[in-house]
């Protein structure tokens, strides 16, 4: 499997940034990329007032450095980046070594509000 991490600093977004992050994560992306073609999964992770972060996993590395180079031409406009005030930080490939699912199973969705 073959990753793409891309970053945004939220040091410098504005007031309410976090919020409306994840409120356009659960009311639109979500299901943008639910079922997307090659992509196994994506998960967004952030750590409220420091970064926001998108984590991709295509099945080929073809997949993944397509929509990397896509998502390059366009992340600077992208709606992360006008929400955050600022273009990406990061945009970097990455190789999975292996995923394990826990005995809780893998759950798909919104996290926790």
């Amino acid at each position: 499997m073959y990753g793409l991490s891309v970053r945004w600093s939220l040091a410098e977004a504005p007031d309410g940034a976090d919020a409306a992050l994840r409120e356009y994560v659960h009311g639109t992306s979500l299901a943008r990329f639910t079922g997307m073609d090659g992509l196994r999964f994506k998960t967004w992770r952030t750590r409220p007032g420091e970064w926001f972060e998108g984590t991709y996993v295509f099945e080929t590395a073809a997949a993944r450095d397509a929509f990397a180079a896509s998502f390059a031409q366009t992340a600077a406009e992208s709606p992360g980046s006008q929400v955050i005030g600022s273009a990406p930080v990061l945009q970097e490939p990455f190789d999975v070594v292996a995923v394990a699912e826990g005995g809780a199973g893998f759950a798909a969705g919104p996290g926790p509000v």
